[in-house]
């Protein structure tokens, strides 16, 4: 069984350090659109904190990531938000660390100690979850062979992505990669069903 690791639920934390506090936000994210939209969100409720430091990892490699100091010293805030993450092996997940400065002098030692503890604390509110290493297929079939192709992809485990359903029907299916060479050889034996891997 192919896995991957992660979180399903956002959570927020707090941290305070010599007057400084530290919000911490935790969201499951699957693109740098959401990262985007999550950013412009904690932005929003936070417009008077001094920094907004973050850090995500993406796709079920983890091979996608960053870490934001903004305007922090260098290395004091990012990657000790990245290192929480990965200290927990999860992808798929953004963390934003809101920092409102509260008069006395951290020093990079104290700020990489205070963005580590925001982080961890917020990580330790969710759940780490395992979820299936799916590839992505395109099926396009007609309505009247709609319950056999609902029944093949109930029976391997296949999740629906997105799906329109007219007479002529179209449905984007996420299949288990432990699962995927028996599963298409089921999907190809229904009479009529077109299965076409989904582009990027």
């Amino acid at each position: 069984m192919e896995v991957y690791f992660t979180i399903d639920k956002t959570a927020v934390a707090e941290f305070k350090d010599r007057g400084s506090k530290f919000l911490a936000y935790a969201f499951p994210v699957k693109s740098p659109e959401e990262v985007k939209e999550c950013m412009a969100e904690v932005k929003k409720e936070h417009p008077k904190a001094t920094h907004h430091c973050y850090a995500y990892r993406l796709g079920t490699a983890g091979l996608q990531f960053r870490a934001s100091d903004d305007g922090e010293p260098s290395g004091s805030a990012g990657k000790p938000i990245l290192g929480q993450i990965d200290s927990k092996q999860i992808t798929d997940v953004l963390i934003v660390v809101v920092r409102y400065f509260g008069g006395s002098l951290l020093g990079v030692p104290g700020l990489i100690n205070a963005y580590k503890m925001s982080a961890a604390m917020v990580l330790q509110l969710i759940p780490v979850i395992q979820k299936n290493i799916e590839a992505k297929y395109h099926l396009s079939f007609d309505y009247t062979i709609m319950n056999d192709v609902m029944m093949a992809v109930k029976q391997n485990n296949c999740t629906v992505i997105s799906q329109e359903l007219q007479l002529f029907c179209e449905m984007v299916i996420g299949v288990p990669k432990s699962n995927e060479e028996l599963c298409l050889l089921r999907l190809k034996d229904i009479y009529g069903l077109q299965v076409q891997p989904q582009k990027a």
